[in-house]
């Protein structure tokens, strides 16, 4: 085979290098059922390409795979989905995104391995969903913060009406965010930060 006027790989792009002033990578996981945002919060956050396992959704989910509410998706994550953000010149965050659909739940233990935190994002019309999701967290003491995507036909409700329907302690986070917004997304991110932050500083006070 002649390669002289092939491209060849020389390494990642430039655009996609850590950066130098980089000390220390942190892995935080995006969670929540099928169709809740996950790969669209990693999109819109991730300073690099981000890596997507989007499969185009067949008539084999039919039955199997729980869609309701979001009947208009055509393609759905079956591994995972990758990006980075750099917090601060010196911390950079590896955002890995969960598959949703259920019978794809066995691969969430390979990338809960490692993680420092997660983001759980839920929708307002599926809250069920999100028991399992956060079970599966406090099972693998993975502490996360969780997210309520802004969907224009979601009903709102009150933060204490979610802690209670959710039946979450009154330390764990619940914010509001829009997961096509990167600067939501973000905040959304410093919120968890901030509170692995404060679970490190009680976890050292009690020493």
């Amino acid at each position: 085979m002649d390669f002289k006027n092939s491209d060849t790989i020389t390494g990642p792009r430039t655009e996609d290098q850590l950066p130098h002033s980089a000390q220390a990578a942190v892995k935080i996981v995006i969670v929540g059922g099928f169709g809740v945002g996950k790969t669209t919060m990693v999109g819109s956050v991730s300073e690099i390409k981000p890596l997507t396992t989007e499969e185009t959704m067949t008539q084999a989910g039919v039955g199997v795979d729980d869609n309701y509410g979001s009947d208009t998706k055509t393609a759905t994550t079956v591994a995972m989905d990758f990006g980075r953000i750099s917090i601060t010149d010196q911390l950079v965050l590896y955002l890995f995104g969960t598959p949703g659909q259920e019978r794809f739940w066995f691969l969430w233990n390979g990338l809960f391995e490692g993680a420092l935190g997660a983001v759980v994002l839920i929708d307002t019309r599926r809250l069920e969903v999100s028991f399992d999701v956060m079970g599966r967290l406090e099972e693998r003491g993975v502490p996360f913060v969780v997210a309520v995507n802004s969907f224009p036909d979601a009903p709102r409700y009150a933060v204490e009406e979610l802690r209670t329907a959710l039946d979450l302690s009154e330390d764990i986070p619940i914010i509001e965010c829009d997961a096509r917004r990167r600067a939501s997304s973000r905040d959304t991110l410093m919120t968890l930060m901030r509170f692995l932050h404060s679970l490190a500083m009680a976890g050292a006070l009690r020493r």
